[in-house]
């Protein structure tokens, strides 16, 4: 079953022919109609559509339920970006808008063994988890007061995450490494205009003291290296006050997909997030990156590099918030584009708060 309006088509559940009715989702996650009058209808309708995709149970996380109706409320009012909206000057977003729209659930892939991890450690899914680590970790799970429209897409199509839980004083001396796949997606008569779109959502939560060293991989598999697809991945860490991540994020998706991520750190007293970035695939590959200082004392180091060697458009922005004193910060970006259509676009932003 599709629906169609303005002339863009969705599929609402990527592996189900039949829309769930509205009974299924409880009644606060559903569109409100008064509100819709000032809402981007495409938008409207992608909401509706991620909402019927993956309706909420009784088995979901209530941080999560939160976090679907917060980001539910938010795309009532956000419309879709276009060139005349400054964060989005030098990047093309019609692509996405022009194609039929098939969700499907995200799959991450822990690449490195549970049985080389501390006993403590826990990588794996919110549902999942203990009671106990579900309450410590629940506050964490919020909305993102600067986030934008992709953020949202992501939260309202959120059914679980991936959380990564490294307690006070542990440090994990090898590698915790995901995967980010596409599934295997059905065949369509049109495939051409399709455009699948999966929504990963990752909580790190490093405890006081703690060490870890995690890799995302956002690869295009041997199936779809040429295929069009939308990864909206979000990627969220508290780093506790004296502890590390280093984080590794490599990104060679396919040259006909849409990569769009946001990165979100906030980082207590005396602690440190080292980032290194790999950028080479997708028609587009957008990064938000919004790094928050909680306390003094922080490290913050940032080494990416973007690569467009197709008609590809590579765009970083990056903001960097420091309220508390002695802050240290150092951020190396470099692009290369070899392509007489390709693009690189940077923007980078710190901001010393009084």
């Amino acid at each position: 079953m599709q629906e169609r309006m303005n002339g863009i088509g969705f599929s609402p559940a990527g592996y189900s022919p039949v829309i769930p009715s509205s009974s299924c989702f409880p009644k606060k996650l559903r569109v409100q109609p008064q509100r819709a009058l000032s809402s981007d209808p495409y938008v409207l309708e992608l909401a509706e559509t991620l909402e019927d995709s993956f309706p909420s149970s009784p088995s979901t996380p209530l941080p999560l339920q939160n976090l679907r109706l917060s980001s539910s409320q938010s795309l009532l009012s956000t419309p879709w970006p276009s060139r005349r909206d400054e964060p989005f000057r030098f990047t093309d977003l019609s692509f996405i808008r022009q194609s039929r729209i098939l969700p499907v659930s995200p799959t991450i892939s822990l690449l490195t063994p549970t049985s080389h991890l501390p006993n403590d450690v826990y990588v794996g899914s919110l549902s999942s988890s203990s009671p106990s680590l579900l309450q410590r970790v629940s506050h964490f799970i919020c909305p993102f007061p600067i986030g934008d429209l992709f953020f949202s897409i992501n939260g309202i199509a959120a059914p679980d995450l991936t959380l990564v839980y490294v307690p006070e004083g542990c440090h994990v001396d090898i590698p915790i490494h995901l995967d980010y796949m596409l599934p295997p997606t059905p065949s369509t008569d049109d495939s051409d205009a399709a455009m699948h779109l999966s929504n990963p959502r990752v909580l790190v939560v490093v405890e006081k003291g703690a060490h870890v060293n995690i890799i995302e991989d956002f690869p295009a598999s041997p199936e779809n290296q040429n295929d069009s697809y939308w990864s909206n991945a979000a990627f969220e860490a508290v780093i506790g006050q004296g502890a590390k991540l280093t984080h590794s994020y490599i990104q060679t998706q396919s040259f006909r997909a849409a990569h769009i991520k946001w990165t979100s750190i906030r980082q207590e007293a005396s602690s440190t997030y080292e980032l290194t970035e790999v950028s080479t695939g997708g028609k587009l590959g957008r990064h938000n990156l919004h790094i928050q200082q909680l306390g003094p004392d922080t490290v913050t180091e940032l080494s990416t590099l973007h690569l467009s060697v197709a008609d590809q458009t590579q765009d970083l922005h990056s903001t960097l918030v420091l309220d508390h004193p002695r802050g240290y910060s150092r951020q190396l970006h470099k692009c290369i584009v070899t392509h007489s259509q390709g693009q690189a676009v940077f923007d980078g932003n710190i901001k010393v708060n009084r």
